[in-house]
C-alpha cells in the first residue's frame, strides 16, 4: 500500500457524502484527504479495529465481509467509485469498526484521519446528515438479508443476489451483464453453501439463464432465475 496526499480534484467528485454542499466545501474537504493505492485483495481494515479513518473508494473495488467467531467468511455489500465506508471514524466516542474491508482489484481510496474529518463534518452538518443517510442504507440492507434468511429459499436468495450484484457491480456486455465474481463469492454473499450455489449456477448455465467462466458470470436473462 503507498500514500501520497490526494491531487488536485474536481468539486464534481462524485459521493453521496458530499450532497448538499457547496463546491468550495467539496474541495476543500478533498484536499484535507490522503490518497492509498492498494492491490487487489488487499485488506483496509480489520472488524475490531479502532475507527480512525473515514474512507472514499476513488476507483477500484471493494467490499465489506464478517468473520464469524467460527472463522466464518460472510461477505457483504461491494463497494464502488464514490462509495463511503468507515463511517464509524465521525461518531464523536472511539469505537471500532464492525466488519472487514478489502479491495478486490487494485484500487485507489480517499483516507481522512477521524479528528479531521469529524471537525469538518461538524461545521458542515450536511455531512453528518448525509452520513446518517448511508448508516441507514446498511441498516436497511442489513434488515433484509435477515429477513432473506428466515423467510427465503436458497435459490430465492442467490438469484437475487445475482440480480443485486448485476446492479451494483455490473458491465454490459453482448448478451447480457457480466460479473467478476466465483461461486464461492455467490455463495457468501447469498448465505448458502458452495455446493448448492454450484448446484443452482449449474442449472442456471444449462437452462441459458447464466454463463459461467472462470472467475466471471454472464447474465443473460434475470427474470428466469426466479422461476423453475
Amino acid at each position: 500500500m503507498s500514500s501520497v496526499p490526494a491531487p488536485a480534484k474536481s468539486p464534481e467528485f462524485k459521493s453521496r457524502l458530499f450532497e448538499g454542499l457547496a463546491p468550495r466545501d467539496v474541495s476543500a474537504v478533498l484536499g484535507l484527504a490522503t490518497q492509498q493505492r492498494m492491490s487487489g485483495g488487499a485488506v483496509i481494515f480489520n472488524q475490531g479495529d479502532p475507527a480512525a479513518n473515514l474512507y472514499i473508494l476513488a476507483q477500484g473495488r471493494a467490499r465489506h465481509f464478517y468473520t464469524t467467531p467460527e472463522g466464518q467468511k460472510m461477505l457483504l455489500p461491494w463497494i464502488v467509485p464514490g462509495d463511503v465506508f468507515g463511517v464509524a471514524a465521525l461518531l464523536p466516542e472511539t469505537t471500532a469498526y464492525l466488519v472487514s474491508t478489502e479491495t478486490v482489484i487494485a484500487s485507489s481510496l480517499l483516507q481522512w484521519d477521524s479528528a479531521l474529518i469529524r471537525g469538518f463534518a461538524e461545521r458542515h452538518p450536511r455531512m453528518l446528515g448525509n452520513a446518517f443517510a448511508i448508516a441507514a442504507d446498511h441498516m436497511q440492507w442489513a434488515l433484509d438479508a435477515h429477513v432473506g434468511l428466515l423467510c427465503h429459499s436458497a435459490r430465492e436468495r442467490l438469484a437475487q443476489t445475482l440480480v443485486n450484484l448485476a446492479h451494483d457491480i455490473g458491465s454490459n456486455a453482448k448478451d447480457g451483464v457480466e460479473l467478476e465474481v466465483t461461486n464461492e463469492d455467490l455463495a457468501d454473499a447469498a448465505s448458502v453453501t458452495r455446493f448448492t450455489a454450484s448446484r443452482l449456477m449449474s442449472e442456471w448455465h444449462r437452462r441459458g439463464i447464466v454463463t459461467k467462466s472462470r472467475g466471471k458470470v454472464l447474465l443473460r436473462c434475470p427474470e428466469k432465475l426466479f422461476t423453475r
